[in-house]
């Protein structure tokens, strides 16, 4: 015999486990938010282009990358691990005195989850989410 509360407590433990087998909904990227961002907080380094020769590059220790060129200098594939962490700050480029960026909170929040290309999850902010969007489709075709 069940009793009233055991039922009620295996219902419970169904649903959590029914719930954390619904892979986390991903809310699409917006590349028109990410051209934005990218024309407010990154273009004054990287360049309206993503090329890499922005009014300030002249001035920083570090020369910023060209960022067209991500894939193509990545065997074919989005480095989106990396970009996320040097965008974030957990992967540091100090180039002009301090980490990059230099927006610090403005980057954080907003959890939203993405796939790297062999299938792995990771957390990262709205904002970020939309500028790697924007970055993707800047990406150079192969040559």
């Amino acid at each position: 015999m069940i009793w009233p509360m055991e039922r009620k407590w295996r219902q419970l433990v169904a649903g959590v486990m029914m719930l954390a087998a619904v892979p986390l909904a991903v809310r699409a990227q917006d590349a028109g938010e990410g051209q934005r961002l990218y024309e407010q907080h990154c273009a004054t380094c990287h360049g309206l282009d993503g090329k890499g020769a922005g009014p300030m590059a002249s001035v920083l220790l570090v020369q910023p990358v060209d960022l067209t060129r991500l894939e193509a200098d990545n065997e074919g594939a989005f480095p989106l691990l990396r970009v996320i962490r040097r965008i974030d700050g957990r992967d540091p480029l100090v180039s002009h005195g301090s980490p990059m960026p230099v927006y610090g909170d403005f980057f954080e929040g907003d959890d939203t989850p993405m796939k790297t290309q062999s299938g792995q999850p990771v957390m990262t902010s709205r904002a970020i989410a939309d500028l790697i969007a924007y970055l993707q489709g800047l990406q150079a075709a192969p040559e």
